[in-house]
């Protein structure tokens, strides 16, 4: 099983797209709201550069904004 974060703010659409695709494919995943914790808003532009939401970490791989096709390529969904 792959290692997935995904930094969100619970007003983004594409984050609550995001975190849907994952409850849909069983994939576990640790939800980091930047809004609510200012330390994961700065591990975020620290890891990503980005200011936007959602940064999605698998493993190492990084995917900015809700990228299905990204997605599912690294976590081996058809």
């Amino acid at each position: 099983m792959k290692d997935v974060t995904i930094y969100t703010t619970p007003t983004c659409h594409f984050c609550k797209a995001a975190k849907a695709f994952f409850a849909e494919h069983n994939v576990e995943f640790i939800n980091k709201d930047v809004t609510t914790n200012k330390e994961f808003a700065n591990e975020m532009i620290n890891k990503s550069g980005q200011m936007g939401v959602p940064v999605t970490f698998i493993d190492n791989d990084m995917v900015i904004g809700f990228d299905e096709p990204k997605l599912r390529e690294l976590l081996g969904i058809k």
